[in-house]
């Protein structure tokens, strides 16, 4: 069930109708949205309903044995077992093949005949997300970050709730339980929820679609068929792509869960303007690049054992992000290419400074980041090394040969999406602001305006959200 589609948006009504009419009816509002959450998550595949409970139990009951246990190594122990078994769930359902055919490529390098069976386990869509969920939950409640939570159907709402459950953001437990606790209901934001799911219609029906079909899946597909310009249009292509994708599933998963009395932090902030890598993951995806910073890089020592140790715990976090996204050592090797470009960065900070001062040096910086990047998302993108070594050759060749594949129509949407980088940073709120003096009648024929705009203006079909295959 995708969002923009009218299957969730009947769905979605239904919800918001049932929300409205239980009032103040707190505890049953968020039984409704348990409910509404499983029904959600059972249009993929019923089966892993059971997977997503069961990791809701482990982790309540986890925080459970933490909370009701004084002594301080046997917390630790529960902490450790119940974050191995997430991580084994998560480990056998994502990586089990990955790791077989890794292993039977070793053996076959080795000369081994012997290889070990695959069992094509079915991956569970949003596993990564609820798993980090409950990672975080008990690492915060053994930290004393945030309270236990004694409520089943609390801990049950914050692993399903539908919003985010299947592609994030991720939520931390201390900013979403204490929602669940509020006796009066939070004033719905109809105005910005709007802008939010209006700009996200945008970015994924007529931008990221139109470049996926139109450019970046066909260059992408065969790389050595298209000139160097079109190569080069395609990886920008696929640079706005993954941007207007994800953040558009995070604009709408946030205002989605505003129109049902909850609050997300934004999980985007323009990061094709950084002037360095480190200012770009904390622009990009900024819940995970948080939950990587607070439960993986600080816990591996941070900044505070030297610089030899800084750079190693930058890499290993990279490259543990980089598998999280998927099982494939292109993933590992996208990791391991941020990791390296933090790494020189802070390498080489005491030379250049910490940021650009003149107009110059920021373009320069902002362009070197960008194409960095840019070169990144090859990897991240190409089915495979073979793919991604005969993309990058084809931009050293070619050139005259002119643009083949991207039409106008695709260049201007490229262009769109990077100039939506470098507006205002505070034209969201004006708009919004503004726009909380219409009434609502206005609001909702503009709405529905809009909306037929955007079908209209978009290919046929939806197709699925690029982060729900992580």
């Amino acid at each position: 069930m995708l969002f923009p589609t009218s299957g969730f948006l009947l769905f979605f009504l239904l919800v918001a109708a049932l929300m409205a009419a239980l009032e103040t009816r707190f505890t049953a509002k968020k039984a409704v949205l348990v409910v509404a959450s499983y029904y959600f998550y059972a249009q993929w595949d019923w089966r892993f309903c059971f997977l997503l409970a069961f990791s809701t139990g482990l982790s309540f009951v986890g925080g459970l044995l933490i909370a009701n246990t004084s002594q301080r190594d046997r917390q630790r122990w529960i902490l450790g077992i119940s974050v191995a078994v997430h991580l084994a769930l998560l480990g056998t359902f994502k990586y089990l093949d990955f790791f077989v055919l890794s292993a039977n490529q070793l053996a076959n390098l080795l000369g081994l005949q012997h290889e070990l069976p695959f069992i094509e386990v079915l991956l569970p869509v949003g596993i990564s997300f609820f798993t980090f969920h409950g990672i975080s939950y008990l690492t915060d409640v053994f930290r004393g970050d945030v309270g236990v939570t004694r409520n089943p159907l609390d801990m049950a709402l914050y692993m399903s709730f539908f919003p985010q459950l299947v592609a994030g953001p991720i939520v931390r437990a201390a900013y979403f339980l204490p929602q669940l606790q509020r006796e009066q209901p939070e004033p719905i934001p109809l105005a910005p929820a709007l802008l939010l799911i209006l700009g996200g219609l945008f970015k994924k029906t007529v931008i990221a679609n139109y470049l996926a079909t139109g450019l970046v899946d066909p260059v992408f597909s065969a790389p050595t068929e298209y000139s160097a310009p079109d190569l080069l249009l395609a990886a920008y292509g696929y640079a706005v792509q993954i941007y207007c994708d994800f953040s558009a599933y995070s604009d709408m998963a946030i205002a989605l869960a505003a129109l049902v009395g909850f609050r997300f932090p934004a999980n985007f902030n323009q990061p094709y303007r950084s002037q360095r890598l480190r200012e770009f993951w904390q622009r990009w995806h900024i819940s995970l690049s948080s939950w990587l910073r607070d439960y993986l890089y600080k816990p591996l020592g941070g900044n505070r054992n030297g610089r030899l140790a800084t750079y190693r715990n930058l890499m290993i976090t990279m490259l543990l992000g980089g598998i999280w996204h998927g099982a494939g050592w292109k993933f590992v090797a996208w990791g391991a290419m941020h990791g390296g470009g933090l790494a020189i960065e802070r390498m080489l900070e005491p030379l250049i400074g910490r940021r650009a001062r003149s107009p110059a040096a920021k373009l320069i910086a902002t362009l070197v980041v960008f194409h960095f990047v840019c070169l990144a998302w090859i990897f991240f993108r190409a089915e495979d090394f073979e793919v991604a070594r005969l993309f990058i050759a084809g931009l050293g060749h070619g050139w005259a040969e002119g643009v083949q594949q991207a039409k106008p129509f695709t260049v201007a949407l490229i262009a769109i999406g990077l100039a939506g980088q470098f507006t205002p940073p505070g034209l969201f709120a004006r708009v919004a602001e503004g726009l909380m003096r219409v009434p609502v009648w206005g609001l909702g024929a503009t709405a529905g305006i809009i909306v037929a705009a955007i079908q209209a203006l978009g290919p046929e079909g939806i197709a699925p959200f690029i982060y729900f295959r992580f």
